[in-house]
Formats: structure tokens, C-alpha cells, sequence
């Protein structure tokens, strides 16, 4: 009998330092998975637009791209990073600013080659490590940190970053993120424009706490998602689940808006939720590029009966404040 017992908790030890092995096991691999870019170098490569435009701000600007890391004394941010034009350092001119909010577990470090490709049109593009950014708070941060550079003598930022045209960025939890740091901060009135790919919809944000309110944005606002179920299930119901950005969403944030400033809606057909981040790459940049830097050509894309994003038919659901 006692070497039965004995042998039972043997195989009781044995199983208990598997399960042991296998949690630290599966701990590393979540640790090195965290830390892997979730795009390739030149992802933006595989992009393919029957549109001139969208095609052309899909891929790679004009400017040589490097970047540099800065510790944060905030354990959620950890890092702030920017990525800029190698020309910055030698010239002295002003460049305009991007702040970038993160997606549900997601730190700049999983798509270092998105901030890179959107710097190669002339941006400073900032972002952090926090993968819960949706209450804004650590993009409101980041959005000081940046801009203290710009007073810093031994900074290679001083005097070289607008302080009057600075875009908001965000995509799905970022989204939300993106558009409480453009209204529930004392620097919120920094903000020249804001973009977001499927943020979520306000119920949704609200009971993940990240309640925005969309009248409150005062600045042109170009809102996308997609047409999947994954971003619109087609379930309205009170206790459904409606997909991360349906399009009743991005009605109800056009309709809250005011009216004095440009706004844009518009969903990618066929594009589920993870798709946004790089199939708005195009529009996205030109968005920026027009609110940014008064690029005329990347304005055709939005403005008149005649603006290329209506004439392409990925895009669908489209309603701008000139229509």
C-alpha cells in the first residue's frame, strides 16, 4: 500500500512540474511573441489600387527614415518613440507631428514598419508601448514628451516640430483612444486633425472605459472601417454584440460632429477588422498629408463631386460635409 501511495505521488510530483514547465513555457512564448513585429519591412508592397492616389500614398514618401527611443518614467508607456526624416538633422525647418494611439495589445514596437513607411512622407511620427491606450491618457503624454523635445537645445527635435500641425491617429481600441486625446485633455486643443480605423463604438468603449463623445471633436475627422462582420455583425439588438465599428457607429460620430469643419465617413468593403491597419494606409497618409501639409494633390482624394475616394469602388458608405 505504501509504495502505491508513494508511487501516486510521484506521478502527482511529475504532473505538477509538467504543469509548471509548461506555464513557464507558455510564458516565455507570450513574452517573445509580444515583442515580434506583426508586419513585415515592406508590407506595404502587397498593396494593390486601381486608384492612382490611393496606390500612391500606399507605399513609400520621399524621405530617408530613422528613429530614436526615449525612457518614460510611466511602467505603461514604457518607451516613447519616433520615428522622423534623417534630413531633420541637418535642416532647420519645422515638420509636422503624428501621434499614434495603439490597438487592445498592441505596442509600437508590433508595427515599428508602419510608423517608418508613414515618416518617409515628411512626418515625425511618435508613438509608446502601451497596450491598453484606449482612455487617451498615455497619447496625451506622449504629445507633451514630444513636444518638450522641441525646447530642448540639446535635442535633435529643437525648433524642428510644428506646433500647429499635429494629427491624431488610432485604430480600433486606439481609435477611441485617438479621439479622447483630441477631447478630454488640457493639450486636446493641440490636434490640427484626427484619423481612426474602426474605433469602437461608443457603447462598446464606454463599458471597456473608454467613453468618448464624438460632438466634442472640432477638428476635420476622417472616421473608417470595414464592412466585415468582425466590425459590423449586423446584430443591433440591445444585448448584441454589434462588431467593433459598425456603421451605425460611424453615423452617429459623423452626425454628433458639427458641421463648420470637414468630416468624412467611409468603410472598406469586404475589409475586416484586422485588415484596417494597413488598407487605410493610403487614404490615411493623404488625409494627413492634406490636413497636415497642404498637399493639393492629396486633397483631390477627399474634396468635390469628383474626389477620387468616391470614384473607388473598394470604398463604400461614403458621406463627407460637402456632399
Amino acid at each position: 500500500m505504501k509504495k502505491f501511495l508513494k508511487g501516486i505521488l510521484s506521478a502527482v510530483i511529475i504532473i505538477v512540474v509538467l504543469i509548471i514547465i509548461l506555464i513557464v513555457a507558455l510564458s516565455i512564448k507570450s513574452s517573445i511573441d509580444a515583442k515580434k513585429s506583426h508586419l513585415t519591412d515592406d508590407y506595404y508592397t502587397s498593396f494593390k489600387s486601381d486608384s492612382l492616389l490611393e496606390q500612391k500614398f500606399s507605399g513609400l514618401g520621399d524621405y530617408e527614415v530613422t528613429n530614436v527611443d526615449f525612457d518614460a518614467d510611466n511602467k505603461k508607456i514604457d518607451k516613447f518613440r519616433v520615428w522622423y526624416p534623417k534630413e531633420l538633422e541637418s535642416k532647420q525647418k519645422e515638420y509636422p507631428l503624428i501621434v499614434i494611439t495603439n490597438a487592445s495589445n498592441v505596442a509600437a514596437l508590433n508595427y515599428e514598419p508602419y510608423f517608418k513607411r508613414l515618416a518617409s512622407w515628411g512626418f515625425i511620427v511618435a508613438g509608446n508601448e502601451d497596450r491598453q491606450a484606449g482612455s487617451g491618457e498615455s497619447t496625451s503624454l506622449t504629445l507633451d514628451y514630444v513636444l518638450s523635445l522641441n525646447g530642448k537645445q540639446d535635442s535633435v527635435f529643437y525648433k524642428k516640430i510644428s506646433q500647429t500641425n499635429i494629427g491624431s491617429l488610432g485604430f480600433s481600441q486606439g481609435g477611441a483612444g485617438a479621439i479622447r486625446a483630441v477631447t478630454e485633455f488640457e493639450n486636446s486643443n493641440r490636434y490640427k486633425t484626427i484619423f481612426t480605423g474602426s474605433a469602437a463604438y461608443a457603447k462598446l468603449a464606454k463599458n471597456m472605459g473608454w467613453e468618448y463623445d464624438a460632438s466634442k471633436i472640432k477638428i476635420p475627422y476622417f472616421m473608417t472601417a470595414g464592412t466585415g462582420k468582425s466590425d459590423d455583425s449586423g446584430k443591433y439588438g440591445e444585448n448584441d454584440f454589434s462588431g467593433v465599428a459598425p456603421l451605425f457607429s460611424l453615423i452617429e460620430n459623423y452626425e454628433a460632429m458639427s458641421n463648420d469643419v470637414f468630416k468624412i465617413r467611409a468603410r472598406i468593403k469586404d475589409a475586416e477588422h484586422e485588415d484596417m491597419l494597413t488598407l487605410t494606409d493610403g487614404y490615411m497618409t493623404a488625409w494627413m498629408l492634406w490636413q497636415l501639409c497642404d498637399n493639393e494633390e492629396a486633397k483631390t482624394v477627399f474634396v468635390g463631386s469628383d474626389a477620387e475616394i468616391l470614384l473607388n469602388t473598394k470604398w463604400q458608405d461614403i458621406k463627407k460635409r460637402d456632399d
